[in-house]
């Protein structure tokens, strides 16, 4: 069941309780009167999926012959049904919604990140919106006409916009980590606090259906995105580990191509987004560490 669009008021709560959290983690860390944690040197890749939720958009088409604004427009994410023959295939495992990450600590507590997040935006079927702007009568379709903020009920045949092969978030992350737990023979489990804050571009896949016309996979570099990343890592062994994120951002997509043929044909909008993840990692050292 795909998640409920956002409002404005449960984005800022939800930025509010991850601050939160990042700064009680930040507190525990700093309170310990010996701090024995040091990731300096070492480096981690992680695999993983995710769901995600987004706020109300105004979401402008522009295209000859049309020029218009659909306001208050809701979408949702689109999770991939789960099933061993997709993600644990290696040929399908980029199908569902999923987050991939290459880290390196380059001091005890600060690392940097690369990596994607792998979204889905998908425009929510027979809804109200309110529309502004003008569609040519030549183009045949059901909105033909003049519109000053009217209500209008959108349906699949009638009009269509998704970024399901890929609402794409390319970012580089300033990243903290900490120590809360550890215990085990040579601190054989440890529980570690994650904070990160990222930037980074928008690639889009956009399908796009209006006034007759389907075009699927219309690729761009769409916009930007800006984002915090709090989580909670478990690590065993000092190698493998799980990790819960919660993923809280703001997207402005400048410019998303909606016409492979025609540069003419594009869309833009602002929203912002939460999303939790699940995902599952290896990290290692690039030099020999002393046994603890």
């Amino acid at each position: 069941m795909a998640y409920k669009y956002l409002t404005i008021k449960a984005l800022i709560g939800s930025i509010f309780i991850i601050a939160f959290w990042s700064l009680l983690f930040s507190t525990i860390v700093v309170a310990q009167k010996v701090d024995p944690y040091s990731a300096k040197g070492q480096m981690y890749f992680y695999w993983g999926y995710n769901r995600s939720a987004y706020t109300k958009s105004d979401l402008t088409c522009v295209g000859k012959r049309y020029n218009f604004t659909m306001n208050d427009l809701q979408a949702s994410d689109n999770p991939e049904r789960f099933s061993p023959k997709v993600y644990f295939n290696p040929k399908k495992i980029t199908i569902p919604q999923f987050n991939i990450r290459m880290g390196y600590f380059f001091n005890d507590h600060w690392g940097v990140t690369l990596g994607y997040d792998h979204m889905k935006y998908v425009m929510n079927n027979n809804q109200t919106v309110f529309l502004t702007g003008h569609i040519d009568d030549e183009l045949g379709a059901n909105w033909s006409g003049e519109y000053q903020n009217e209500e209008q009920l959108t349906s699949n045949t009638l009009i269509h916009y998704e970024n399901s092969d890929g609402l794409n978030y390319m970012r580089l992350e300033l990243t903290r980590s900490g120590l809360l737990l550890n215990c085990g023979k040579n601190n054989w489990f440890q529980l570690e606090s994650q904070l990160g804050i990222s930037s980074g571009f928008i690639l889009s896949f956009n399908d796009f259906n209006f006034a007759g016309q389907f075009d699927r996979r219309t690729v761009s570099i769409s916009g930007f995105g800006i984002s915090v990343h709090p989580g909670i890592r478990a690590l065993f062994g000092n190698h493998l580990f799980l990790q819960a994120n919660v993923a809280a951002g703001f997207i402005d997509q400048l410019k998303v191509q909606t016409r492979p043929d025609d540069k003419g044909s594009f869309a833009f909008q602002k929203f912002g987004y939460v999303s939790p993840e699940l995902v599952f990692g290896y990290k290692w050292n690039l030099k020999r560490q002393p046994k603890p």
